[in-house]
């Protein structure tokens, strides 16, 4: 028995085997004296246009925040990250091998229908299926589901996947060995449920408006391409009676400077980003409104492994020493940001990487390391390493990527000539996928607290390896972290050995560590400003009465 949800959140981060106990998860907690205002309403900036709001169909930021809004899983995380009750109001486990989840009796669709387990047997099968083609199928892969790896490789048929409905409010999930994180896992938008009736009726076209199903708090009631997405409250959704917000609108602005204004002008009560120029004037004018969180993400350049010159680790490794992530981190950006040197963000729980050892150089030891590079791999004057730099449509993003440009002109001189391409967040994704790049940035947000979150997308068959690297002892070291391993010891192990080979082969360029500057308007109460993983659920804030 569990006195809290925060004292049965740890026994699960700790990797014990548990059974969580059910109890009354309150959505909306608002303080004594706070009196909320008549109109609940809320505008969010979402930096740009979804690439669709099917779970199954997406992998990017802006995606998630709708659909953690519309949709919700088996477990969802409070303010600060623990994992607590989503529609399962309970869990067990004896071996960290086979999961029973309790699905509420009393949670509904947004058409009144029943969710039930059957419902998350069907999506679980639906994401993993060849014929959905889901981009993050390779999620469920990693939750080691039994016989997740071989349905997605399209050896197995969808139905021997392990899990099974027992009946509407007991599911059961088998994993091929033991994971102790498997429960927290379950947050991420690829395990959310969709409705079966629906999406067979409608296909593709069952995320219209006038054909959406959800079963989170809200339900889709509008959505104008490049214009506006429009929420409504779910008055089906099991805790209707604890959500305060009515309406959320989330605009795809992908100019910071524009959002800021529409932000300072008050149309918008939270932004998405806060532009890099402009932060320190914020700051000291608006100190109020200028929140800065924590945030599960590192920001890198991924070089295309598959493609030469970049198939050569000498030219990676001396595009990569020659990134000043000092002045990139405190100059550039300067809201908090830290330089990174390894994939795995340094705020993970239970896992430090080693620094590699570039990392211990001074900044002219590693330009004149990168030039001994590039001349061993045949550029210089009259041979320059002339390739493309992409990156997604965006000020900061823009701002960043003149300035490296600037420095492997400056540092690097004759050996290097860069030319700069941005395109608007689906064809960018699109071209990263189909590996139509030659250097690109991406970023990359840990989907569950833990190691693995970071460093499995650089396995040689993880769908997000858009970098297509492919190393037989960073694989080896992967695998064996969950079949080897037997605690978390020696999983950190296996994890340092996989960091290390990527300082090695440099199929990314770590630049810095994220955190996540935002602009949230004084009225805006319960906004979640220690959640790791920026994780913000419309449903646990509430406008306040001025």
């Amino acid at each position: 028995m569990y006195k809290n949800k925060i004292t049965q959140a740890l026994l699960l981060g700790a990797g014990l085997a548990v059974s969580a106990t059910s109890f009354t998860a309150t959505a909306v907690e608002v303080p004594a004296g706070v009196k909320l205002a008549p109109v609940q309403e809320m505008v969010r900036g979402n930096g740009t246009e979804v690439a669709s709001l099917d779970p199954h169909k997406v992998e990017g930021v802006p995606e998630a925040h709708v659909l953690r809004d519309l949709m919700e899983g088996l477990v969802i995380q409070d303010a600060v990250g623990n994992t607590i009750p989503g529609v399962a109001e309970s869990w067990s486990t004896d071996d960290n091998q086979t999961f029973t989840f309790k699905i509420r009796k009393d949670a509904k669709w947004s058409n009144g229908d029943p969710v039930t387990a059957y419902d998350f047997e069907y999506s679980f099968k639906r994401a993993v299926d060849p014929n959905t083609a889901s981009p993050y199928a390779w999620y469920i892969e990693k939750t080691q589901m039994k016989g997740a790896k071989d349905i997605i490789a399209a050896k197995k048929p969808v139905e021997e996947l392990g899990v099974k409905a027992v009946d509407a409010e007991t599911l059961v999930v088998e994993t091929e060995v033991p994971l102790p994180y498997f429960v927290k896992m379950m947050a991420h938008t690829t395990m959310y449920p969709v409705h079966k009736a629906t999406a067979e009726k409608f296909g593709d076209a069952w995320t219209k408006p006038e054909n959406f199903v959800s079963n989170g708090a809200y339900q889709l009631t509008d959505w104008v391409v490049n214009e506006k997405i429009v929420l409504s409250r779910n008055e089906n959704y099991w805790d209707n009676k604890d959500t305060a917000i009515d309406k959320v609108t989330f605009l795809p602005i992908e100019n910071q400077n524009a959002e800021m204004n529409r932000f300072l002008s008050g149309e918008i009560n939270i932004t998405y980003e806060v532009p890099n120029e402009q932060f320190r004037r914020l700051k000291k004018e608006y100190p109020q409104n200028v929140v800065v969180s924590p945030n599960l993400c590192t920001y890198y350049y991924g070089f295309n492994t598959q493609k030469a010159p970049f198939d050569d680790a000498r030219v990676r490794k001396a595009l990569s020493y020659s990134i000043d992530r000092d002045i990139v981190s405190n100059a550039i950006w300067g809201q908090g940001q830290t330089p990174a040197y390894a994939l795995t963000h340094s705020g993970i729980t239970g896992f430090t990487p080693d620094a590699p050892e570039y990392a211990g150089m001074t900044q002219k030891q590693r330009v004149e390391k990168a030039k001994e590079l590039l001349t061993e791999a045949g550029f210089g004057k009259g041979n320059p390493l002339d390739f493309t730099l992409l990156y997604n449509t965006s000020e900061n993003h823009k701002k960043t990527a003149v300035a490296i440009q600037s420095m492997w002109k400056k540092s690097l001189g004759k050996f290097v000539n860069v030319t700069l391409e941005n395109q608007e967040w689906k064809t960018y994704l699109d071209n990263s996928k189909q590996g139509n790049f030659d250097v690109r940035r991406a970023g990359w947000c840990a989907d569950y607290n833990e190691a693995s979150s970071f460093l499995a997308i650089a396995k040689t068959d993880n769908g997000s390896n858009d970098q297509k690297y492919s190393s037989a002892i960073f694989d080896k070291a992967m695998n064996d972290a969950v079949k080897v391993a037997k605690t978390e010891a020696e999983r950190n192990g296996y994890y340092a050995i996989a960091e290390a080979q990527l300082a090695k082969d440099m199929p990314i360029a770590p630049i810095f560590q994220y955190v996540q500057p935002r602009l949230v308007a004084t009225n805006v109460g319960g906004y979640p400003d220690k959640n790791p993983q920026d994780n913000i659920y419309t449903k646990d804030m509430f406008i306040i009465a001025e």
